[in-house]
C-alpha cells in the first residue's frame, strides 16, 4: 500500500546534496564507465563521487512475493522492484520534489489536460534492448487494462475516465486527461516502464500475472533501474547485479551505479536483522525498532545509527467489514454485526491508549495518530481533527448506546455482551515478523479487556496475513501499517477509494458499501482534479473528518524513521519516505578501507 506534492521541512536540509541537474551527457553503452556514446542522453546527478565495485548486503523481513510491478502489493516486493525499475518522472525521496528521469522534459498545457513528455535518447533496458515511446504506450495500456487488475490503475482514472496515451514520435508521448489533475507531473512517479519486447506476448495471452516470480531466469526479466536480476536462492537471498545500461552518471562522468552487486538477504524477523547487522553480515539496516535502535546506538563501533525524524508510516487496527456471503458462518455473521456498528468502533478507538503505544512500543520515538496523515506530513494534516485522550468512560457509554451490556464472568471479571447475551470475543491478526505491531496488538488486547472484550492475538507470517485480509477474508480484526511513498494524499488513493485494493476493511467494492464511503469517494475524486492546493486541502480535510467519525480504521501511532549503516557506506543519506535507505542506491558506494575488502 505505494504520491504527489508537499515537502516536509526535515527534507529540505538535503536539497544541496540530492537535487539533480538535468543535462545531456556522454556515457558508455556497456559497463565500462569511461566509454563514450554520443547517442545517449544521460542524467548527471550531483553529490560526492564514489568509486565502482563491491557488494552491498541488505536484509528483507522475508521473501518478496514477486518482481512484477503489476501485481506487487507487499512492501518487500516494492523495495526490490524499486531498484530494478524506473519511471518517467521521479519524486526525489529526500527533497520530495519532482525531477527528470526517463523523461528528460515535460510540458503541461495551459488547461492542464495535456502532458507532453520527451524521452531521453539512447535509453536501453537492462537486457540491452532499446526503449522508446512504444514501450511507454504499451506500459500504460497494460496499467489501464481492467483485466490486469494493476494497483496503479486507480491513479490513472481522472474525471471517471482513463488517461489516453498516444505516441507522437519515437521520443515523445502525449497523455490526455479528461479533467485537470491536481498532482501535476507527480502522476508519473512510481509507474515502472515495462519492456514491451518481453511482456507483449504474455499480455496478449492473458498471462501477465503469472510472470515475474523470483525464480524467473535472468535473461527473461528486464527493467530500467540501476540493478538487474542475477541469482535467486529460495529461502535465502536474491542477488542483483549492476545494470550496465543504466542512464545516470555522477558529476565526473562515471556511469552509475557504483556497486557491482546488491544482495537482499531474507531474514525472518527484526531481531534477526539486528544480529546480522551487528555481526557485519549486512551493511545497512532500515525500519529499526526503537528498542533495537537504543541497543545499536550504545554498541556502535563500525557503524552509525540515525533517527531521520517523523515519517509517513501509519499503523492502525481495522475490522472485517466485508459483505458476508452465503458461506459465512453464523458466528462470523454475529461478530460482523458488532464490527459494523459505528459506536462499537468508536468505543474501541476511545479505549486504545495511544500514549502507551508510543511509550512502550516506540520508546518515545514516534507519535500517536487519529487519522490517515502521519506526523511527518505536516502540510496535509487536518488541524481541526480531534485528538481525544483515552477514555474508558466514553468507550463504555458508546457501547451502552449501541445495545451492549456487561455481566460478571466465571472469573469475576466484567464481560461485554451483545443484545442477545453473547460474549464479545474476537481475534486480532498481526504479522509474526513485525515485533512492534505484535506489541501494539498485545496492548490493545489489554486495553479492550478493561471494557469487557475478550481478544485473542494471532500471529501469522505476513504473506498468510495478507491473503487472509485481501483474498479469503477469513479474519475478525487486524493490526497493520502502511508507509506512504509520497506526502501527497493521492499516494494512498487505493486506501481511500471503496474500489481500491487496499481499502482494507472492505476492499475492491464494485459500488460503495455505505453512504459515507460514497462521500469519501466523491471528495477524493474532486480533490484529484482541483487546481490549487487550498481547494484540494479543503476537500481532503473533509474526507479525513468522515474517516475519523466512522472509524473503519482505528489509527494508532506513527514511528520515527530509524536506520543505520556501516561507516564504510558512502553517500548514505536516509529519507523519511520509502525506501528509506535505498532511495539513492545508484549513488551508494563502499569506501576504501582495510575492513572493506571485496566480497
Amino acid at each position: 500500500m505505494k504520491t504527489r506534492s508537499a515537502k516536509p521541512l526535515r527534507c529540505l536540509r538535503l536539497l544541496s546534496l540530492v537535487l539533480p541537474a538535468l543535462v545531456s551527457a556522454f556515457g558508455p553503452a556497456e559497463a565500462t564507465p569511461q566509454q563514450k556514446n554520443t547517442n545517449e542522453e544521460l542524467l548527471v546527478v550531483p553529490g560526492d563521487a564514489g568509486h565502482s565495485g563491491g557488494r552491498l548486503v541488505v536484509s528483507l523481513r522475508g521473501e518478496p512475493k514477486t518482481l512484477n510491478p503489476l501485481i506487487a502489493a507487499d512492501a518487500r516486493s516494492r523495495e526490490v522492484i524499486g531498484v530494478m525499475q524506473a519511471d518517467l518522472v521521479h519524486i526525489n525521496r529526500a527533497t520530495q520534489l519532482t525531477e527528470p528521469a526517463l523523461a528528460k522534459s515535460w510540458k503541461i498545457s495551459a488547461d492542464g489536460l495535456e502532458y507532453t513528455l520527451v524521452l531521453r535518447k539512447g535509453l536501453r533496458f537492462s537486457d540491452g534492448q532499446a526503449l522508446d515511446a512504444d514501450d511507454v504506450v504499451f506500459t500504460f495500456r497494460v496499467y489501464l487494462d481492467e483485466s490486469v487488475h494493476a494497483p496503479q490503475r486507480d491513479l490513472l482514472i481522472v474525471g471517471g475516465k482513463p488517461i489516453v496515451v498516444r505516441k507522437v514520435d519515437a521520443q515523445t508521448v502525449v497523455f490526455q486527461l479528461a479533467k485537470t489533475y491536481g498532482v501535476g507531473e507527480r502522476l508519473f512517479d512510481g509507474l515502472a516502464i515495462l519492456p514491451r519486447h518481453l511482456l507483449e506476448k504474455p499480455y496478449q495471452e492473458g498471462k501477465l500475472g503469472q510472470i515475474g516470480t523470483l525464480a524467473t531466469a535472468a535473461p527473461q526479466w528486464a527493467g530500467m533501474g540501476p540493478f538487474r536480476l542475477k541469482e535467486y536462492v529460495a529461502g535465502q537471498r536474491l542477488v542483483l547485479e549492476r545494470n550496465p545500461y543504466y542512464w545516470k552518471t555522477d558529476a565526473k562522468g562515471n556511469r552509475l551505479p557504483y556497486l557491482d552487486e546488491l544482495v537482499f538477504l531474507f531474514v525472518p524477523n527484526a531481531d534477526a536483522q539486528v544480529l546480522k547487522f551487528q555481526s557485519g553480515e549486512t551493511d545497512v539496516i532500515s525500519q529499526v525498532s526503537a528498542e533495537n535502535f537504543s541497543v545499536l546506538s550504545r554498541q556502535q563501533k563500525s557503524y552509525a545509527m540515525t533517527d531521520a525524524g517523523p515519517g509517513l508510516e501509519y499503523n492502525f487496527l481495522f475490522f472485517n467489514l466485508n459483505d458476508a456471503g452465503e458461506k459465512t458462518s453464523p458466528e462470523m455473521q454475529r461478530r460482523q454485526k458488532w464490527f459494523r456498528e459505528v459506536k462499537f468502533r468508536q468505543a474501541v478507538s476511545a479505549a486504545v491508549d495511544r500514549e502507551a503505544i508510543v511509550r512502550l512500543v516506540y520508546q518515545g520515538r514516534g507519535g500517536g495518530i487519529w487519522g490517515l496523515v502521519a506526523p511527518g506530513n505536516r502540510r496535509w494534516g487536518d488541524e481541526n481533527l480531534a485528538h481525544p485522550a483515552r477514555s474508558l468512560e466514553r468507550a463504555r457509554a458508546l457501547l451502552k448506546e449501541a445495545g451492549f451490556s456487561w455481566s460478571n464472568g466465571a472469573d469475576g471479571e466484567s464481560v461485554l455482551q451483545d443484545a442477545d447475551g453473547k460474549a464479545v470475543e474476537f481475534s486480532i491478526l498481526t504479522s509474526s515478523s513485525n515485533a512492534e505491531r505484535a506489541k501494539m496488538a498485545a496492548l490493545i488486547q489489554d486495553d479492550l479487556k478493561q471494557i469487557g472484550m475478550r481478544v485473542q492475538v494471532v500471529s501469522l507470517e505476513f504473506r498468510s496475513l495478507l491473503d487472509r485480509v485481501t483474498q479469503t477474508k477469513e479474519y475478525d480484526a487486524c493490526v497493520m501499517g502502511i508507509a506512504s511513498f509520497d506526502a501527497d494524499p493521492n499516494s494512498d488513493i487505493n486506501v481511500w477509494l471503496s474500489s481500491g485494493g487496499t481499502h482494507l476493511w472492505n476492499p475492491s467494492q464494485e459500488h460503495p458499501g455505505t453512504p459515507w464511503e460514497a462521500e469519501i469517494d466523491r471528495l477524493i475524486g474532486e480533490q484529484m482534479s482541483a487546481r490549487t492546493f487550498e481547494q484540494r486541502k479543503k476537500l481532503y480535510d473533509r474526507a479525513q473528518e468522515i474517516l475519523a467519525e466512522y472509524q473503519p480504521m482505528i489509527f494508532l501511532a506513527s514511528p520515527d524513521i530509524l536506520v543505520g549503516a556501516k561507516n564504510s557506506v558512502g553517500n548514505f543519506h536516509p529519507a523519511v519516505l520509502e525506501p528509506y535507505v535505498l532511495w539513492n542506491v545508484e549513488q551508494l558506494y563502499l569506501k576504501s578501507s582495510p575492513e572493506n575488502g571485496a566480497r
